[in-house]
């Protein structure tokens, strides 16, 4: 599996970053340190995910846009040639205006990302962890709903549906960040 995200608000302040990463960005920033690291879905955040399972069986792709580390900026995924499914999808809206105050990341007095739930309460309701981590007992919150109804094509909580992601084989993909 294999993910692509866009960082913004980035300044290349090299105090205290590792030598292959001299930016500092407010979102989509992969700086975890210890037992962050660790913690379910610590990809940079908030950051919008484009996944991909490229080569799976029978030769077949699968890709998605996941909203499980939050939302930075709108996405698309086009496929270009190849058989199967091969649709486009995308979360064109900017969750940034629509993003509830506790999930808010700001820089410079606006929003530059909206949390998942999972990342700002590190709840195991919304991680889907613990006694909550069967498919019956992890359910969309308040907030996944937010994101669904805006970006229905995304993941937006750990157990989503299906539905969110597409199988194609033999395409070339363009990821787009609007």
């Amino acid at each position: 599996m294999g993910q692509v995200w866009a960082r913004t608000e980035c300044s290349s302040n090299k105090a205290g970053r590792p030598y292959w990463d001299p930016l500092n960005c407010a979102t989509g920033d992969g700086n975890c340190v210890g037992d962050e690291c660790s913690r379910p879905y610590t990809t940079p955040s908030p950051t919008t995910l484009a996944n991909f399972h490229l080569d799976g069986p029978n030769d077949t792709d699968r890709y998605s846009i996941s909203l499980l580390a939050g939302f930075n900026i709108p996405i698309s995924i086009v496929p270009y040639g190849g058989s199967g499914e091969c649709r486009p999808i995308s979360c064109l809206m900017d969750l940034n205006l629509r993003c509830p105050r506790a999930l808010q990341v700001r820089s410079n007095g606006r929003v530059v990302g909206c949390n998942s739930a999972c990342l700002a309460f590190d709840r195991a309701e919304y991680c889907c962890t613990g006694a909550y981590e069967n498919p019956d007992a992890c359910r969309p919150s308040s907030y996944s709903q937010i994101f669904k109804g805006s970006c229905p094509a995304a993941s937006t909580y750990p157990r989503d549906d299906r539905s969110s992601s597409v199988t194609c084989k033999g395409a070339n993909y363009l990821i787009s960040f609007c």
